[in-house]
């Protein structure tokens, strides 16, 4: 298995730099996801790891040898893309083909990795079909095994599931997690579905603007997010961010928020910023209740029933938006005045500059 390590990468385009002096590394058979908005340069990123890119200024190693002088052939990658690249007058197993006969492998060997690739992703009984034949998840599985008879030390995969309805999103990315488990070879994968990326990733690296915000596992990500910004990118519904002020003195952080409304937070208030802060706040730490056990009391704006759950969005006495979460099966209408239950120990604080206060331990 070979890792990856990127060193004080650069790039720009014109003007605009799309890429400023990111530095990271991938351990041997790691799946990391890249995850961020449009624009943040995470497609960009992964072309220059293939090589479909320059590089302005850095270096990418893979397996310790530097690559990035190297043209796409000589790096030992193999790319997946979003729009599938199948030629369209060829069928599967030519598809399949195309890229080992250019690399003058025998017809012996060339036939043994298609059957092994098709056998792995089910599709030996459409090896002699083209791909207009083909439904678009039987197209994506055919451009994953093009990509596996390669033997790539590394698997670039390029949002390869944003072509598919949400039903087939959800299997081939349950397929992806299991060929990564019998490969155990080193992935690379782009997205801005967060959905993806949680449950995907051994770990995920969140761009913002050509810079890395944190890189962790998922459920770090999730319940320690460095920044405001990967706060409130992770997550859904969006993280609460409410402004707060803090008062008191003590271990940990008591705040208030905007309507007048106390929390105990389980923050330690060592080192925290007296102006500026804002809280964080999971729907699933602000639940529904009876307004005479509630920390604060709001009046119900939309309701989304998602089977499992309700989400509650509700406005506070102040105008402030709070979504809270209750039972799937929920009394809650719009217009409804209800009470709020909030675990302040589940919060964040954010400073002025963005930078995120955690819980002591966990929630």
């Amino acid at each position: 298995m070979t890792g990856v390590t990127l060193v004080d990468l650069s790039k720009a385009f014109g003007s605009v730099t799309v890429i400023d002096r990111l530095s990271l590394t991938i351990e041997p058979g790691e799946l990391v996801v890249f995850l961020g908005p449009s624009g943040c340069g995470k497609s960009t990123l992964l072309r220059m790891i293939a090589g479909l890119e320059t590089v302005d200024e850095g270096e990418i190693r893979i397996g310790g040898r530097r690559v990035d002088p190297l043209p796409p052939g000589e790096r030992g990658v193999a790319m997946v893309f979003q729009h599938y690249a199948l030629y369209p007058h060829m069928s599967v197993r030519e598809n399949m083909a195309f890229g080992l006969r250019n690399l003058r492998i025998a017809e012996e060997e060339i036939g043994n990795r298609i059957t092994t690739a098709a056998a792995s992703l089910e599709i030996g009984e459409l090896l002699e079909r083209k791909p207009g034949q083909l439904s678009g998840g039987q197209r994506q599985r055919v451009a994953i095994a093009r990509a596996i008879v390669k033997q790539p030390e590394v698997f670039l995969l390029d949002e390869p599931l944003s072509n598919l309805d949400a039903a087939l999103r959800v299997r081939t990315r349950l397929e992806l997690a299991q060929l990564h488990r019998r490969l155990g070879t080193t992935m690379i994968f782009v997205t801005h579905d967060q959905v993806e990326a949680m449950t995907l990733a051994d770990r995920i690296v969140v761009l913002n603007c050509g810079k890395v915000e944190q890189v962790a596992t998922p459920m770090e990500i999730y319940l320690r997010p460095r920044t405001r910004f990967v706060a409130a990118f992770v997550g859904s519904p969006k993280i609460n961010l409410l402004p707060v002020a803090i008062f008191g003195d003590g271990g940990m952080a008591r705040v208030r928020l905007s309507d007048g409304t106390n929390l105990d937070t389980a923050v330690p208030s060592a080192g925290l910023p007296q102006a500026g802060l804002t809280l964080g706040l999971r729907a699933e730490s602000v639940r529904v209740a009876a307004p005479d056990g509630a920390t604060t009391l709001g009046v119900v704006e939309v309701v989304e029933r998602l089977g499992e759950r309700t989400l509650v969005h509700t406005a506070l006495a102040d105008g402030s938006r709070l979504v809270a979460e209750d039972a799937g099966v929920s009394a809650v209408r719009a217009g409804d005045k209800i009470g709020l239950a909030i675990d302040a120990r589940a919060a964040h604080l954010f400073d002025a500059g963005g930078l995120g206060h955690h819980p002591a331990v966990a929630a």
